[in-house]
């Protein structure tokens, strides 16, 4: 017996129509206008997270370039990448350098910079402190210093990190008032 073949032709649905297809990206459409706001704000929230490791990680290398060279070592926000700025904004980049005479601005140029963060971010330094000077013996001269981190569409996510006097460096969740007085910068 002989089975007959296809001559070409279909028989029933071969493809889809104009309105299936628009039916699609209308699905697609919704699907992802459910999705991009709270990918917007993970991804706003991992921005914080890299913001604040990035902080704590050059403040523990200034400690220790404190510690091993045995000179004052000082971490402070710049402008131009080359001297302190005095500021308490920390969003357009730091830098860490030897401080031997102790005038807050790196012997020789910095160290080491860190880029800023492009108007993407907000980091202030708590009212009384805008340099951290470690020692030789690895504390942090002066009064306790909190840095905050936070975006204006997201106050409540705002992040810090605290050094304390004897130079322990650690990260937490920003209070209700450090992230409204990081909003107050702008």
């Amino acid at each position: 017996m002989m089975v007959p073949r296809n001559s070409g032709r279909c028989h029933g649905q071969c493809g889809m129509t104009l309105v299936e297809q628009i039916m699609v990206l209308a699905i697609m459409g919704i699907l992802a206008g459910i999705a991009v706001p709270p990918l917007r704000n993970l991804l706003n929230h991992n921005m914080l997270q890299v913001a604040q490791t990035d902080f704590i990680a050059a403040l523990q290398h200034a400690r220790e370039t404190a510690v091993i060279s045995g000179k004052r070592t000082l971490f402070c926000p710049t402008r131009d990448g080359s001297r302190c700025s005095g500021d308490m904004r920390w969003d357009n980049g730091w830098l860490l350098g030897h401080d031997a005479n102790a005038d807050d601005q790196p012997d020789n140029g910095p160290l080491y910079t860190g880029p800023g963060y492009g108007g993407k971010l907000i980091v202030r330094s708590s009212a009384g402190r805008h340099v951290v000077r470690f020692r030789p013996d690895g504390s942090a001269s002066g009064s306790n210093i909190t840095l905050v981190f936070c975006q204006l569409s997201d106050p409540a996510g705002a992040l810090s990190v605290f050094v304390s006097n004897s130079g322990r460096i650690r990260g937490a969740p920003a209070t209700a008032v450090q992230a409204a007085a990081c909003l107050q910068a702008t």
